[in-house]
């Protein structure tokens, strides 16, 4: 959406007030389309002060300045933090975590603790992840609740950016909560709240994501409000929400909501040509990243590809490139080989381009189809429905240029799921380490492979400035 920045400029300024204790972070100056959405204090959940005081809220009396907010969410979240393309992003480090990532950096590079396996509460990537993640929330907050007072927006406007903000404070608490554990799940901006809220379980976390899924899917419309698939709709909702539903073993209810999605034949489809999935016109996509100008491929593309040799960040581990079998198409399509003569390296090649382009063909894809059949596939085998389950894992085979899969036991079905998923997800934002965390496969499969590898490594450092400043968040999480 193109708004006018000198109109909305004026707006924030007339219309809010900051208080004169808390820095404002990461502001760019008067190209910035929304203040308040990037004010923080250092240690989020633990303020002295209100990072902001909001008065007027005249940005959320005008439909376009109201949404350009919103867009600045998305613009926050595709920069910095978790599921920025960036080397510092999940899919990157979390891939060096896990066993899907060399590391050939520099040894003062901020993922190698990562490969390592040397985290430590001091870590300012983590760190980064869990204050850059609380201060979006925040700001998801203070954007619902100007909304929901505002005499300006027509009802469909607060609709949409209500249900927005509760999908990206839903996804982001569950970030939180995979990497972190026990966490604060912050649902307002009362500071004087927030600065004395304590962490809770796994379980509760889960339930409130649920609830502002099952909220936001009652107000997004099935059809998108902008063409590039930039905004969520409410498939995305109910894609996230059979993720979400898996994750906590709700078998039913992830199918059913896979389903959901599948269903709608005239807005996606599964791309058979390997080529075009990550092509920001892709019919498989169902949200995506728009980058930050015209011209601008993603972040993704510049992390991961290399042109020579030797690796000059990460490259494919070798037994990622075995697990392949052979026929596989996307090890043909999806990843790709450089060699000096004497040694091959692998990098992903799912985005094709590294560098910017007259017109950007690739945007940053966060949520695809292909995760909902795998998704529907592991529900139904859990249920007892192994021929549907078969179905489904074999519609992503068959596009592989595989033929269907021989599983035939629940057991043998489900190992081939996570499989599938190992080759059909890897480098897209954490799935690996996900999946082999929530089925319990962590110890052993990076045992072997992660030299000091420990149990309790399933879980991130809480970030030791939060313990300082909230001692509500205490205990540190153990190993840390």
């Amino acid at each position: 959406m193109k708004t006018n920045i000198g109109k909305v400029w004026t707006a924030v300024q007339n219309g809010f007030h900051f208080s004169a204790c808390s820095p404002l972070s990461g502001i760019r100056a008067a190209i910035c389309i929304c203040v308040f959405l990037f004010t923080s204090c250092e240690g989020f959940v633990q303020v002295d002060t209100p990072p902001s005081q909001l008065t007027s809220g005249e940005v959320f009396e005008d439909p376009a300045t109201a949404h350009a907010a919103m867009t600045e969410l998305y613009a926050k979240m595709r920069d910095a933090g978790m599921l920025t393309g960036s080397p510092t992003g999940l899919s990157n480090a979390l891939g060096n975590y896990a066993d899907e990532l060399d590391f050939y950096g520099a040894v003062t590079h901020a993922i190698l603790p990562f490969y390592n396996n040397a985290l430590l509460a001091s870590n300012g990537t983590v760190a980064g992840w869990w204050s850059q993640s609380y201060t979006v929330i925040y700001a998801a907050n203070a954007l619902m609740e100007k909304v929901a007072i505002s005499k300006g927006l027509l009802e469909e406007d607060k609709l949409q950016l209500t249900g927005e903000a509760l999908f990206v404070r839903g996804l982001l608490h569950f970030y939180l909560v995979n990497l972190f554990g026990d966490i604060p799940y912050i649902k307002t901006t009362n500071y004087k709240e927030n600065q004395k809220i304590g962490k809770e379980t796994p379980s509760r976390v889960y339930a409130k994501i649920l609830e502002d899924l099952n909220q936001a899917a009652e107000l997004l419309s099935d059809e998108y409000i902008v063409s590039d698939r930039t905004r969520p709709n409410k498939a995305v909702v109910m894609a996230f929400m059979a993720r979400v539903y898996l994750y906590n073993e709700q078998w039913q209810e992830a199918s059913n909501a896979a389903s959901y999605v599948l269903n709608q034949t005239s807005l996606y489809a599964l791309e058979i040509d390997l080529n075009r999935v990550f092509l920001k016109e892709s019919a498989s996509t169902l949200w995506q990243f728009v980058p930050r100008f015209d011209g601008q491929n993603t972040q993704e593309g510049e992390t991961f590809i290399f042109t020579s040799t030797p690796p000059r960040l990460v490259a494919l581990t070798e037994k990622l490139m075995q697990d392949f079998e052979q026929g596989d198409q996307r090890k043909e399509h999806w990843t790709a080989s450089v060699s000096d003569g004497e040694n091959t390296w692998y990098h992903p090649f799912k985005y094709k381009e590294r560098t910017n382009t007259n017109t950007a063909k690739e945007y940053p894809i966060l949520f695809r189809l292909a995760e909902l059949y795998l998704i529907r596939a592991e529900a139904r085998a859990h249920f007892g429905d192994l021929v549907s389950a078969k179905d489904d894992l074999d519609k992503i085979r068959l596009r592989a240029g595989l033929e269907p899969t021989s599983a035939t036991s629940k057991d043998a079905i489900l190992n081939a799921i996570i499989h599938e998923r190992r080759v059909e997800l890897f480098t897209e934002t954490g799935h690996r380490f996900f999946d082999l965390k929530r089925t319990g496969r962590l110890d052993v499969t990076l045992s072997p492979v992660k030299p000091g590898w420990n149990t309790t490594d399933h879980l991130m450092p809480i970030p030791e400035n939060e313990l300082m400043l909230n001692p509500n968040l205490s205990p540190q999480n153990p190993g840390y």
